[in-house]
């Protein structure tokens, strides 16, 4: 993919989440915290850059004569019980937004990881647990967002050419990235690999974001 260059992001408030735990009670609210995360998300969080890795390497193997098609098979049903992505439409894009509560703003772990383009990094808008899990793990990677920035930027990323994706582990929606073909693994899964339920499409997929924000 053709490297494009960075748009002008909004500039990062100066008050991390770090800042704000620490001035709104130190251990007690990391506590509060700590029992309000859901135990899988915080695991995958704290590991996402390993497990991303080996999606991707596991997914090779599924080009390998007979072992390939039963490693496709437990990865397709890993994305259906596991972790994966829901392809979105910008009107669903919005609709997530005006349906969360707080929004958080960090990067893109993708391309965190893999570097093939130079598409703005910071597009990765937490929404559900993630908008508490993520920052509580890298408070100086993440910072608060108001509802009519995050809309700002799903404009200028779909203007980009990059796709909305909501993204999902285990039971719990936790982020709306702007994904890139190039970086993007659920993406490079069902496309590169055949791994299907890696990244699905569901018309009423905001309704199920709405139940499962209520839900929480």
């Amino acid at each position: 993919m053709p490297s494009q260059e960075q748009p002008n992001s909004p500039p990062v408030k100066p008050v991390s989440f770090q800042r704000r735990l620490e001035s709104s009670g130190g251990d007690e609210e990391t506590e509060r915290t700590d029992s309000s995360m859901h135990h899988t998300l915080r695991f995958y969080g704290k590991y996402r850059k390993w497990f991303l890795r080996y999606y991707i390497f596991q997914a090779k193997w599924t080009r390998l004569p007979v072992v390939g098609r039963a490693i496709r098979g437990a990865a397709n049903l890993y994305g259906q019980k596991g972790s994966s992505a829901y392809l979105l439409t910008p009107e669903e894009a919005n609709a997530i937004i005006d349906s969360a509560g707080g929004l958080a703003l960090g990067p893109c772990t993708c391309r965190e990881v893999f570097h093939n383009c130079h598409n703005r990094l910071d597009a990765e808008i937490m929404v559900g647990l993630g908008k508490d899990v993520f920052p509580h793990q890298r408070p100086h990677d993440y910072r608060e967002l108001g509802k009519d920035e995050a809309k700002q930027i799903l404009e200028e990323c779909h203007k980009k050419g990059l796709i909305h994706t909501l993204i999902k582990c285990r039971g719990d929606f936790y982020a709306l990235c702007n994904c890139c073909s190039c970086c993007c693994v659920p993406l490079r899964l069902k496309k590169k690999y055949g791994i299907g339920k890696a990244l699905k499409r569901d018309e009423g997929i905001v309704e199920i974001f709405r139940r499962d924000i209520i839900n929480e």
